[in-house]
């Protein structure tokens, strides 16, 4: 049996992009959230900086990982987001989680 992975992603906007990169954003949720792998797929906005977006990804397995990383859309955000964003992503293993 294989382990649900976590994804959690901090992008930051680059000057004059925080529009842009919400609606990048925007426009990848449903077809995430429609991915056969995918629990959840949210967009959070940093309060204190309105630039400042965090992913909050969860998939079933490594396996699914690996399949919405050759997605369209996902191939689509890889060749945009480092003109929009600096980005931080985290790839986690459950330990305790209910």
């Amino acid at each position: 049996m294989s382990n649900p992975v976590k994804i959690v992603a901090i992008l930051a906007a680059r000057p004059g992009k925080a529009e842009e990169l919400r609606a990048l954003l925007s426009s990848m949720a449903p077809l995430c959230r429609a991915e056969a792998g995918n629990l959840r797929w949210d967009i959070w906005q940093d309060q204190a900086v309105p630039g400042r977006f965090v992913l909050d990804e969860l998939y079933v397995s490594d396996a699914a990982v690996a399949a919405h990383r050759q997605t369209p859309h996902f191939l689509d955000y890889i060749s945009r987001i480092n003109d929009l964003a600096e980005r931080n992503s985290q790839l986690l293993d459950p330990v305790d989680v209910v």
